[in-house]
């Protein structure tokens, strides 16, 4: 299982993240990117990290 985060002081609000994630569970606010569904449906695949600009995201593996 894999639980994805974002740090929001670190998020520059891009929205690359959110258009990257293959299990739509983040979102955006307009301003910031935020974790809007069950934060451990991440399938782990890193898209969302490969693509933020400012290494807000990260994902644990539990």
């Amino acid at each position: 299982m894999y639980i994805v985060s974002i740090d929001e002081e670190v998020c520059t609000g891009c929205n690359s993240c959110t258009e990257g994630c293959p299990a739509r569970i983040l979102g955006f606010n307009g301003e910031k990117a935020f974790v809007e569904g069950d934060e451990t449906e991440c399938m782990g695949c890193e898209s969302c990290i490969s693509v933020c600009p400012s290494g807000a995201v990260s994902i644990t593996e539990m």
